[in-house]
């Protein structure tokens, strides 16, 4: 079990001014077992869920040696009505599968779980670190133990964007918690995600082919849709992801490399509340452990009927590595939220430290 030290238990609010909420820093909650050589490189940038024991767990990704990634199981140890530690529950995904490792490298990384009441299941979103580099996956569960593959996505051809978007990288990605109107007026199931255009990493000389209409290359935030019908279907409809748009894209200075989606969108009274990252620095190559880039996490309100338009965001961080566990670990500078959870009705946004560790902060109206 891991707890906040005592030093830690001193609260630390960052204002975004004009923006509606705000992050209150409380400390560490998580930190690598150093016994467990499948916790070598870190934990970190955890998923989420209730189980049906009404426990709140996280599924903290962690990090073996040469950045081997598995998704393991905690519960959250509640003190006083503030998440103060974990018990380690074991591993629920593993890169098992032969499109989740190639020859050099594998993974199961940065897993997004959203509990769907329609469908009485949790979808998790993750990385699996294949052959190819890194692409998106999803797999399903009812008890957050047991994880149902679903494989990995795959995109509709969309004429408008001249382009197959199954032909890059993508992360970031994360399912909203309720059925949304489409584009095209049907009901369905929303999903942020996050395309990386630059084909060059994978196939030298190919560079960074742009869908028509957009003009900047930076890594941005999507959305994509899954009829609820197809669903219903067939839950493998939710790795099937169609009617793609832009939403959003770096505009402020702490974005100014790239933006990326954080934990599921949470439903605000302003509309949809969705936290992500925007990283500035330099970026060395694009599948290895930066050292020379800082993460800060910034917020931004999508419109309730239409969350492919934003209505607001914040100019400058919620929240920015400024305590030694955030500046310090394998990737210095960086604050990754990944995961919003109440507790008594307060909630609590979890997120990665340097790539290293798990911290916790009190998530409030500004």
């Amino acid at each position: 079990m891991t707890h906040l030290t005592e030093t830690d238990e001193v609260a630390d609010a960052t204002d975004a001014p004009g923006f509606p909420y705000r992050l209150t820093r409380l400390g560490v909650v998580m930190t690598p077992d150093p016994d467990e050589p499948l916790e070598a490189e870190g934990v970190l940038n955890p998923g989420s869920g209730r189980g049906p024991d009404g426990e709140l767990y996280l599924l903290p990704r962690l990090v073996a040696a040469g950045n081997v990634s598995r998704v393991g199981l905690a519960r959250v140890v509640v003190d006083y009505g503030v998440p103060v530690g974990v018990e380690r529950q074991g591993v629920v995904l593993a890169p098992d599968r032969g499109w989740e490792r190639g020859a050099t490298h594998s993974g199961v990384e940065d897993p997004r779980v959203t509990w769907v009441g329609e469908l009485g299941l949790h979808v998790m979103t993750y990385v699996a670190y294949g052959p190819l580099g890194p692409r998106t996956a999803v797999a399903v569960s009812d008890d957050l133990r047991d994880w149902r593959r679903l494989g990995p996505v795959t995109f509709d051809y969309v004429d408008e964007l001249d382009t197959d978007l199954g032909l890059f990288h993508n992360k970031d990605t994360t399912f909203f918690p309720e059925a949304v109107t489409a584009p095209d007026g049907v009901r369905s199931f929303a999903v942020l995600h996050r395309p990386m255009w630059h084909i060059g990493a994978t196939v030298p000389g190919e560079g960074s082919p742009l869908p028509a209409g957009v003009t900047d290359g930076r890594h941005s935030i999507w959305i994509s849709y899954v009829p609820v019908a197809a669903v219903a279907a067939d839950p493998r409809a939710l790795a099937r992801w169609g009617q793609h748009r832009p939403v959003a894209g770096p505009a402020f200075p702490f974005e100014e490399l790239k933006i990326g989606g954080g934990p599921p969108p949470r439903r605000v009274p302003e509309g949809w509340l969705l936290l992500h990252h925007g990283v500035t620095g330099v970026i060395e190559d694009a599948f290895a452990q930066q050292q020379n880039v800082n993460y800060a996490a910034g917020g931004m309100i999508l419109d309730a009927d239409d969350p492919s338009r934003v209505v607001t965001r914040s100019a400058v961080p919620l929240l920015e590595a400024e305590t030694d566990d955030e500046r310090d670990g394998i990737v210095p500078n960086v604050v990754f939220p990944t995961a919003i959870e109440e507790v008594d009705g307060v909630p609590f946004v979890f997120y990665g430290m340097a790539d290293s560790k798990i911290g916790v902060a009190r998530l409030d109206r500004a």
